[in-house]
């Protein structure tokens, strides 16, 4: 009995491929980015270690480039002419390049350059953490990492304070308990979920007010990747006297300027506060 051979894959066209790869559970790994993964000529990964493990468990051997948020400008300008003349694929550590991951740069120049850009969509740990957590997704903002420090965590969260929408960031298990106590002081009142370990065994979510989840991590140190999601604030009645708020934004601000920062505070009509403000004026 003759013994048949597999049929050689054809070689791919040239260009830069965006593959998402597992954030933890491998089998979530598509058919599509493993066909990519055999076919291509160089993998762009940020770490040759993590993403030769997932190779090594796909079965692949592919020749593999360091690219991360340390490269210069040589070696984005070296991957850009290979993937003129090769397929280079981009993968991050996790999850979908570019999320919150090195790549914004190359794929940009190489858009510039004419380069062929195919994406492959796949795991992204925003998306589970926010399907998970139960919180209103028909509007939501991603905003990367919050910022290390006190300060510029809580001006990071103060930005979008009034945006209606779910707020979701990354966030380590060393700086979580920080953030949480952050936010129950600004937002006492809002649902918070905190999504870790996202499809792997021991995945996580907690919904609750941050003051709770704060209590709760506190004895429970976590582990893993998280993603930190925070509900939109909540429509309230404004009950108090808006020319109070006109009359005292009027020392500083133009009319114009104390209509639409009394209109943002409490949720009235911007025209009618500035024709009201102008009456004030006057």
């Amino acid at each position: 009995m003759t013994e048949t051979k597999s049929p050689i894959p054809e070689p791919l066209s040239a260009g830069l491929y965006i593959v998402a790869t597992p954030i933890g559970n491998l089998g979530d790994i598509t058919l599509r980015a493993v066909d990519i993964l055999q076919r291509c000529d160089l993998v762009a990964c940020e770490d040759t270690r993590v993403t030769g493990k997932l190779l090594k468990a796909l079965n692949i051997s592919k020749r593999m480039q360091r690219y991360d948020d340390h490269s210069g400008e040589g070696a984005r300008a070296a991957l850009i002419e290979r993937a003129r003349i090769e397929a280079v694929a981009l993968v991050s550590d996790a999850g979908t390049p570019i999320i919150s991951d090195p790549g914004f740069r190359l794929v940009s120049e190489a858009r510039t350059a004419d380069i062929p850009v195919t994406t492959l969509p796949g795991a992204c740990a925003v998306i589970a953490g926010l399907t998970l957590s139960a919180l209103p997704n028909d509007k939501f903002l991603f905003a990367g990492f919050l910022p290390a420090k006190e300060k510029a965590r809580v001006a990071a969260l103060e930005e979008f304070a009034a945006i209606k929408a779910t707020l979701i960031y990354y966030e380590t298990g060393p700086r979580l308990v920080k953030s949480l106590i952050a936010i129950a002081e600004l937002w006492p009142k809002r649902d918070v979920a905190v999504a870790r370990e996202l499809t792997k065994l021991h995945e996580e979510c907690r919904k609750g007010g941050a003051a709770e989840l704060a209590e709760h991590y506190t004895a429970n140190p976590p582990k893993g990747e998280i993603v930190l999601l925070i509900g939109p604030p909540e429509d309230e009645a404004f009950s108090g006297d808006p020319d109070t708020l006109l009359t005292e934004a009027l020392k500083t601000l133009k009319a114009s300027q104390a209509a639409g920062e009394v209109a943002k505070a409490t949720g009235l009509d911007r025209k009618t506060l500035y024709a009201r403000a102008m009456e004030l004026k006057r």
